[in-house]
């Protein structure tokens, strides 16, 4: 599949500096920062600086030292918010069924309450 990028999307231009954020925790490949929206106590966005559209793109598109990196910030995030012993949420959506808003991977880490089921039942 190809896959193409959008370098206006809102994350691009994060890591361009045309837009602050608040950022938890930057590294060589990566940037964590806190969701302007929250929606939970803990709701921490991490993406990786390339160009990759969604979690697949990324696994088969990145180089090794891309996804250590970004695999190595999810951890240190969770420890560093003390997340790690009541739990927490990983989410990344992808494309239009998964309801992907912006196209850049990105994870979404949520914790400090109960969350609830992942997905609601449709009838």
């Amino acid at each position: 599949m190809a896959y193409s990028y959008d370098d206006q999307n809102i994350f691009a231009k994060i890591l361009r500096g045309e837009i602050p954020n608040q950022t938890v925790k930057e590294t060589d490949h990566s940037l964590a920062f806190r969701d302007i929206y929250p929606q939970a106590p803990l709701h921490v966005l991490v993406i990786p600086k390339g160009a990759y559209v969604s979690f697949d793109h990324f696994a088969q598109d990145a180089s090794d030292a891309e996804i250590l990196d970004y695999v190595r910030l999810v951890g240190e995030v969770c420890r560093m918010e003390g997340v790690e012993e009541d739990g927490w949420r990983l989410i990344s959506n992808a494309g239009r069924n998964g309801v992907q808003e912006v196209p850049h991977l990105h994870v979404h880490i949520l914790g400090g309450r109960v969350l609830g089921r992942m997905l609601q039942k449709q009838d």
